[in-house]
């Protein structure tokens, strides 16, 4: 029998993708570069939970601005109250100087009128220190019984 022999060998085959140079090829094992599309979602993976994991993050981060423009706040309302108070010192200040000079004021050589007008300048700062409202009161020595 002529064909008894097959020409071929039945372990392998002819088709082109099946030759020994296409396995041995390193083009072929290269793995194709990954799609803009693939590498977007491989990106962010599972959308839900990397939305739960951004919501977190965007709650932490509202909790800590707002816990910082709270403390802001009160920074400066301290410094207004501080300021406020230095304010009205300063202006306590000011007004002692302007009675003790009030009260110090020569008039031996001022005529009626400026000795008139400095004595009921004289009679404010006396009715103002007597019936001062912040310390303790000034005219206790009215109800002085010795006087």
């Amino acid at each position: 029998m002529l064909n008894e022999t097959p020409l071929h060998d039945s372990t392998t085959s002819d088709s082109p993708l099946d030759s020994p140079m296409s396995q041995d090829s390193p083009i072929e094992k290269e793995s194709r570069p990954i799609g803009r599309k693939a590498a977007k979602g491989k990106k962010w993976g599972n959308s839900s939970s990397n939305t739960s994991k951004i919501l977190e993050e965007i709650a932490r981060q509202s909790a800590i601005r707002i816990e910082m423009e709270q403390k802001r706040q009160e920074n400066e309302m301290a410094i207004r109250a501080e300021y406020a108070k230095e304010r009205e010192y300063l202006r306590k200040k000011e007004i002692e100087k302007t009675d003790r000079e009030t009260m110090a004021m020569d008039t031996s050589h001022m005529s009626p009128e400026t000795k008139q007008f400095w004595k009921l300048e004289r009679r404010d700062v006396m009715r103002r220190r007597l019936f001062r409202d912040d310390g303790p009161s000034n005219t206790d020595w009215l109800n002085d019984q010795n006087h």
